[in-house]
């Protein structure tokens, strides 16, 4: 296995320590932006008067033709490395490309400064990425309630029916949390965007490197002020995974509502046959995999943010080994949402909606506030007029008639103070068109909550 720190021991590393040492079968991944902060490297060595401008050349040349040739087939490029990580593979094979001007490259470097350059530049491509999802997730959402905009349905809360509300105001309730997610992702993003390279081991480097220089020749907009803090700082992916986790736990939350109401109990919807299963002993059976999926990779999402603040609670000062493992947490986050979140559009673009059994499950007990507030408009105090309609609710359940069958005198009976209006607020469209306010369920409130979603769209 080859080591960049080999010349103070002896003998061989234990086979063993060995592969707990190395990071390579996982931080491989990070070869195309090991090379390209290792070009800028030897750039920015050349500026400083460390390296003249033919080594620094060739130094450049040597590692885009390694790219080139990882880039053409990069199983056969890892197929035989033993090296230790991704660093030592890229130096090991520019050496042997272009001989001992390769070893220059490594001039006022550390890995430690290197790997944190590294996974920033990884990552700031994957929010991007990441952030193109969301994009397509919301903008289907916003399609759909506007195409959807008249369907009414039944609005639970503590999972009971609560009061009418439109399909559309329920489904952009989750955009809205994924645009928040997308905010929160862009805030994310410029904490990401921050240059360590430059900052040595711990102390900075020795060399006249002009580290503003480096960060814009890589694309970022800053650098890091402190080398300590350039060096060991992972709040940029602790901040990640929890970003990672909550947008889990949003796609978990849209996905556990739409399975339940998928089921034959409620038939709101159905899913895709492109987005479902079957069972391998029940044949009739078509199963919400996708959603079901969604709901528990939230869990695998929870897991990974607690692994990182466990990892960092307890790190002393600066760069320490444990480090290494901020890697597999970060990737595998990146890769699940890079799959759930066209997973969870496809769902939502191919679902199918029931309007009718959505309608068939509005009841009049969902219009009981609607008739307290006709009572709280013939100046009766809410509170008196919450009891009194309770009041009417239980009577009407212990007669069995629906409340829309009892006739005015019967409601007046529960109090002088119900008049002719009281029984004309059995009307769904009607309830809903009340709450014209933002954010309300009113039609023109919803359509405005979809101007304004679409203006924050790319």
């Amino acid at each position: 296995m080859a080591q960049l720190w080999g010349g103070r021991f002896s003998g061989d590393m234990d086979a063993m320590m060995a592969r707990f040492n190395a990071s390579l079968p996982f931080d491989r991944r990070l070869w195309e932006v090991d090379i390209i902060g290792s070009q800028a490297w030897a750039r920015a060595l050349a500026r400083a008067g460390m390296l003249d401008e033919e080594e620094s050349e060739r130094i450049v040349a040597g590692l885009e033709e390694l790219r080139a040739g990882i880039m053409a087939d990069p199983a056969a490029a890892f197929a035989s490395a033993r090296d230790e990580d991704i660093h030592s593979y890229v130096e090991r094979r520019l050496i042997e490309s272009i001989g001992p001007a390769g070893g220059k490259l490594h001039t006022g470097r550390s890995r430690n400064d290197q790997i944190a350059t590294d996974v920033r530049l990884w990552l700031r491509e994957e929010t991007a990425r990441l952030e193109a999802a969301l994009v397509e997730l919301i903008r289907t959402a916003a399609d759909r309630a506007e195409a959807e905009i008249d369907v009414l349905m039944p609005g639970y809360t503590h999972v009971q029916p609560a009061q009418p509300i439109r399909w559309s105001h329920w489904l952009l309730s989750h955009a809205w949390r994924w645009q928040g997610d997308r905010e929160r992702l862009a805030e994310i993003g410029r904490r990401i965007n921050i240059s360590p390279l430059g900052s040595g081991a711990l102390a900075g480097c020795a060399f006249p490197m002009d580290r503003v220089c480096l960060a814009l020749d890589l694309g970022f907009a800053d650098v890091t002020t402190n080398s300590i803090d350039g060096v060991s700082n992972r709040d940029f992916v602790a901040e990640f995974l929890f970003w990672a986790a909550l947008t889990g736990v949003h796609l978990s939350r849209w996905a556990e509502t739409l399975i339940m109401w998928s089921s034959r109990e409620f038939g709101f919807v159905t899913l895709a046959d492109s987005y479902s299963t079957g069972s391998s002993l029940m044949p009739q059976k078509k199963n919400p995999d996708a959603l079901e999926l969604l709901r528990g990779k939230a869990a695998r999402l929870n897991g990974h943010l607690s692994a990182i603040l466990t990892l960092l609670k307890g790190l002393p000062s600066a760069y320490d080994k444990d480090l290494q493992e901020d890697k597999e947490p970060l990737f595998d986050a990146a890769d699940t949402l890079a799959l759930a979140l066209p997973v969870a559009q496809g769902v939502l673009a191919t679902l199918s909606l029931h309007p009718q059994r959505m309608q068939a499950a509005l009841t009049d007990e969902l219009l009981a506030t609607d008739l307290a507030d006709a009572l709280v408009r013939r100046s009766v105090p809410f509170r008196e007029a919450h009891q009194l309609v309770g009041q009417v609710v239980r009577r009407a359940e212990s007669e069995g008639k629906a409340l829309r069958d009892l006739t005015l005198a019967e409601l007046q009976s529960v109090s002088p103070h119900f008049g002719p209006e009281a029984v004309e607020v059995w009307d769904f469209e009607r309830s809903v068109e009340q709450r014209t306010v933002i954010g309300g369920t009113a039609r023109a409130a919803v359509e405005a909550q979809v101007v304004v979603l679409r203006s924050l769209l790319p």
